[in-house]
């Protein structure tokens, strides 16, 4: 998984707070492996009128181990209009096993069905073992029609099984690839962005890292480390939709050691990461929200003793994380439109839709003086 060779929004001289571990990705979570199905075609195929873009993206915790691990885990809806299936089970019990699939809105059963396929598959000598075993895994989407023929279906079995295989830690690469090769964020071209930081609690060095699929927001509302980017950047907007109608997901990891009822609320703060770079969470987007801790890795439940043990951090230092996860959110969201390169205008195109020009946003920056100098 090769790291985009642009700059990133930090090294434009954005001054976002926090201190980002080495990859600024949710990849410095350790055990993380983030993989990626990237579809892009500029002509339709036979029988269809517009192009593919779009894409799987896959997060899998404790990737390198022989059986799947339950992770405690928690999330949030701030604005309903979108789908993440597995939910009513970690809301109920607390967790949830195996990875972590981000895609378009009509490709969330194909991504589902190829999910349980590939567990199947990597971790067969679990599932073989007859002890009855369900597998339900976490699929969740944002819409990215107006650049992809969506109703094509493009995305295969095969598409979301790639993506798992090319899990692995390290870089993650950003901006139109993935499920986020069609998405659309504040009118600019944007996709798949990441970032991460690192706290101390007690003593000890932990880190909360983020990935977002950025698919929400109108060009007006921009905003980055509090200046009204999308106020002075108004030129050239494609009326794509007049309201808001995109979405946004935010998976938000930690090797903190949370319980179920502290992820809940460590996910709620994506709310107020995303409301950071300016989304008021409109009535036709779907911001949900996952957040869940690799920390206090056992085996699965149904092989655990009856009385379980757990690390639980005091609720009195969880300020820290969330912070650190709000802070990471609208970084990655930026991180995602910095990333992202133009798409659409051809002769098969509704649209055409501008990456954010990063000289005008360093020049907008500065006449706020609000760049960072090394």
């Amino acid at each position: 998984m090769l790291k985009t060779q642009k700059p990133r929004a930090r090294d434009l001289g954005l001054p976002f707070a926090g201190t980002p571990g080495p990859l600024n990705a949710i990849t410095d979570v350790a055990g993380i492996a983030v993989g990626l199905r990237t579809l892009r075609e500029e002509a339709p195929r036979p029988g269809r009128t517009m192009p593919v873009r779009t894409g799987v993206t896959a997060i899998i915790p404790h990737a390198a181990d022989a059986e799947p691990v339950p992770v405690y885990a928690g999330l949030h809806r701030f604005n309903g209009n979108g789908e993440m299936t597995g939910t009513h089970w970690i809301e109920d019990g607390g967790y949830f096993l195996g990875p972590v699939l981000i895609t378009n809105t009509h490709a969330v059963g194909i991504a589902h069905h190829g999910a349980v396929k590939w567990m199947l598959r990597r971790y067969a000598d679990t599932y073989s073992r007859g002890d009855h075993l369900w597998i339900m895994p976490v699929v969740a989407e944002t819409y990215d029609g107006a650049l992809n023929d969506i109703n094509g279906l493009p995305v295969t079995e095969e598409d979301v099984l790639a993506a798992l295989d090319a899990a692995h830690t390290g870089p993650v690469a950003e901006g139109v690839v993935g499920g986020g090769t069609g998405m659309i964020a504040y009118g600019f071209k944007a996709g798949t962005g990441t970032a991460s930081r690192r706290i101390t609690l007690d003593g000890r060095d932990f880190t909360v890292g983020v990935l977002v699929q950025a698919n929400h927001g109108q060009r007006p509302w921009l905003t980055v480390c509090g200046v009204p980017v999308g106020e002075h950047m108004r030129d050239g907007v494609e009326p794509i939709h007049e309201t808001e109608r995109g979405s946004i997901i935010v998976t938000i990891a930690t090797d903190v050691p949370l319980a179920p009822h502290q992820l809940r609320r460590l996910a709620r703060r994506g709310a107020i990461g995303i409301g950071r770079n300016g989304t008021v969470g409109g009535n036709n987007s779907g911001d949900i929200f996952l957040a869940f801790s690799t920390a206090n890795k056992g085996p699965m439940v149904h092989r655990a003793p009856a009385m379980l043990t757990l690390d639980m951090l005091n609720d009195e230092h969880i300020d820290a994380v969330y912070g650190a996860a709000i802070e990471a959110t609208d970084e990655a969201i930026i991180n995602a439109m910095v990333a992202a390169e133009p798409a659409g205008g051809g002769p098969y195109d509704r649209y055409r839709v501008e990456a954010i020009d990063t000289g005008d946003l360093v020049r907008i920056m500065e006449q706020y003086g609000r760049l960072r100098r090394s």
